[in-house]
């Protein structure tokens, strides 16, 4: 194995048999060539104009097909790239170059794809696709780890199950400095909102995340975007490196890269409108174009120069497209035709790449049982827990003990406290609004939270189930356990201080009594959020539905209207607040009776407000081991709805 092929780490932390095995599978190299990749949707025409009686007619006639217009994104794309070399996708935007990558990342398939992506002159496997990495165009972090413990985790999650914790660390390490995020590593990836580490530092970190399985095949979406020329530079120039160096295949999309970028590009393929206008060496770009007269008006940009032929802006004959109508869709306007006729020779030829054998030997046999052997970072499901509990604990407490969160508990407590300072026993009607404001404010407040955990994650669960890192139910168990005690730390707080501040009864037993119903409200309320966010997987309409529900929980719930309809009774047994404030209720004053003897209804002719109100409490009395079944059952199902929500996500 020579020295360019080894693998990132080898050298950093002591040699042992399972990181030299791991380090060994980068020596088996992909050579990658794609033949005639067509790929095609379909698009809904928007028939309005037709009115009703146009859609009536068009219904069960050929007028529906008409309706369905059919768009071809990528059109007979062929090329190549082979290790130790960087291949660089150019085109405007909507040209098709993501669509590109992810059919050469195998992410892919249907009816509407169709050619060929071969690694060693095989179709992808398994064991090729786990020897790739994929780095998508959105930097999908976690915003409160930092560099370091975001790879780390990454690598306890990746790598392979053989390693112990203290290799797969010195793997992460490994990777950090090579990738040059030593100086960063102690700093939090932040956001839009949340201060970090850099654009550039943040999009070493993606990568960083696919070099952790030492991968042979490095496809990015791209990673230039949104940097500056500097950082751009240092970026490819990274990527040159471990094309060159290290032997890996490098396929980028770049969308408008500078001159020094440009010059650190093998291979150059060209896209417009998901056609091919020029497949080759980048430095003959310009010679190419120039001998068959297409060339520019002044010295530029190489880079520059392809994507005004992309988009149709082009110089023949020194006649400009100022002195012409201008090209709209190259290669199909009359006035491409010249170009269109002539750019076939500079896009590689299906024929020529079958033919082409010294280039793409035959597949090494051993790549597959090798690979397999060594690269599945699939560990057991106890182990996926463990490390993603860890995750979930060290990034959700940063949110769940924001100090605004803090302030707006102790807050609400105080406020209560003071208003019910030291109620009077007999004062029923006070106790029970205090009750029930417990009630409201603890179903509220950890539901519209909980709300939002899925819809906020999809984007980092997707691209991490779709790397393979772990099951969905390990994922889905260490959300919610790992959510469970730090949600449970506020109301604790918040009952610690109110409740001996109103006065409500001095007993220790009934205080862990109260505090117990609260805890199991609070998480039978975060269940409902998680089963709403995750049906919908809309952060702002999962919360105006929980909104709405909650409402109806509240109004239902018993202290506001006794009597309700008979066409709405139904609601208050769905309702968690309705069983919950029962349960506060009879910790208080028992069953009833207690109140009714405070309220004086056992004198003669008592005609209380609230007498009547004791009598129909009783009359309809759920039981307290009726409440506390109803609400377990609640818990479970509102987490299993989660689930099965979750499990229509498609990676």
């Amino acid at each position: 194995m020579t020295q360019e092929h080894a693998a990132i780490g080898t050298t950093t932390h002591p040699p042992n048999n399972h990181m030299s095995s791991l380090s060994s599978s980068s020596s088996f190299p992909i050579h990658l060539k794609f033949v005639d990749i067509c790929y095609k949707v379909k698009i809904q025409k928007n028939s309005s104009h037709h009115g009703l009686f146009g859609t009536m007619m068009a219904t069960g006639t050929d007028n529906d097909q008409s309706m369905v217009q059919e768009r071809t994104i990528l059109n007979g794309i062929t090329g190549m790239v082979n290790p130790g070399e960087l291949l660089a996708v150019l085109g405007p935007s909507g040209s098709g170059k993501s669509t590109l990558l992810n059919a050469l990342a195998g992410r892919l398939s249907g009816q509407s794809f169709t050619g060929s992506v071969l690694a060693n002159d095989r179709k992808l496997t398994k064991a090729v696709l786990r020897r790739t990495g994929f780095v998508a165009q959105d930097d999908v972090l976690y915003p409160h780890l930092t560099v370091r413990e975001t790879l780390i985790f990454c690598a306890l999650l990746r790598l392979p199950k053989t390693l112990t914790r203290r290799e797969k660390t010195a793997v992460a390490d490994a990777v950090i400095a090579e990738l040059g995020l030593s100086k960063c590593e102690d700093t939090i990836i932040g956001n839009t909102f949340i201060r970090g580490v850099s654009g550039g530092e943040r999009k070493r970190v993606s990568i960083a995340h696919e070099m952790l399985v030492n991968p042979s095949l490095l496809i990015l979406d791209e990673p230039t975007s949104g940097l500056d020329s500097t950082a751009a530079h240092r970026l490819v120039s990274t990527l040159s490196g471990l094309a060159h160096q290290k032997g890996k295949t490098v396929v980028t999309s770049v969308h408008q890269p500078s001159s020094r970028v440009f010059q650190m590009f093998d291979t150059v393929l060209v896209l417009s409108e998901g056609r091919c206008i020029y497949f080759g060496k980048g430095s003959e770009a310009m010679s190419y174009f120039e001998s068959i007269d297409f060339r520019p008006s002044f010295p530029m940009n190489p880079a520059d120069f392809l994507l005004d032929l992309a988009n149709g802006v082009w110089q023949h004959d020194g006649i400009t497209d100022k002195e012409r109508p201008n090209v709209k869709q190259l290669l199909t306007s009359s006035y491409n035709d010249l170009l269109a006729s002539q750019v076939k020779d500079a896009c590689l030829d299906i024929k020529t790449l079958r033919d082409d054998h010294q280039h793409m030997p035959v597949a090494n046999p051993e790549l597959k049982g090798h690979t397999s052997k060594c690269v599945n970072g699939i560990n057991t499901w106890l182990n996926q827990f463990s490390v993603l509990i860890q995750r979930s604990l060290k990034e959700r407490k940063h949110e769940t003990f924001n100090p605004l969160r803090v302030f707006q508990v102790i807050t609400a407590s105080l406020l209560a406290g003071f208003m019910w300072w030291h109620s009077d026993y007999r004062d029923i009607q006070d106790r029970l609004g205090l009750l029930f404001f417990i009630s409201i404010f603890w179903g509220v407040y950890p539901s519209f939270n909980a709300v939002f955990a899925f819809p906020q994650d999809r984007a980092v669960f997707m691209k991490e189930r779709a790397s393979g890192m772990y099951t969905l139910s390990s994922y889905f168990m260490a959300r919610i356990v790992g959510d469970a005690p730090i949600e449970l730390i506020l109301p604790a707080l918040f009952l610690s201080i109110t409740y001996w501040m109103c006065g409500l009864k001095p007993e220790v037993g009934a205080f862990l009594l109260t505090l117990l119903i609260l805890l199991a409200y609070v998480l039978v309320s975060q269940g409902l959020g998680f089963a709403i966010g995750a049906l919908i997987m809309d952060a702002k309409q999962a919360s105006t539905v929980v909104t709405v529900t909650m409402l109806a929980f509240v109004l239902t719930g018993g202290y506001y209207v006794h009597k309700v309809p008979a066409f709405m009774a139904w609601m208050k047994y769905i309702s968690s607040t309705f069983y919950s404030y029962r349960l506060l209720i009879h910790v208080q004053y028992g069953h009833g009776r207690e109140i009714w003897y405070l309220l004086g209804c056992f004198e003669y002719g008592g005609k209380h407000a609230g007498c009547r109100f004791i009598e129909d409490d009783i009359a309809g009395q759920i039981s307290t081991v009726s409440c506390i079944g109803i609400l377990v059952v609640m818990f479970f199902g509102y987490r299993i709805l989660a689930y099965l929500a979750l499990r229509r996500i498609k990676a």
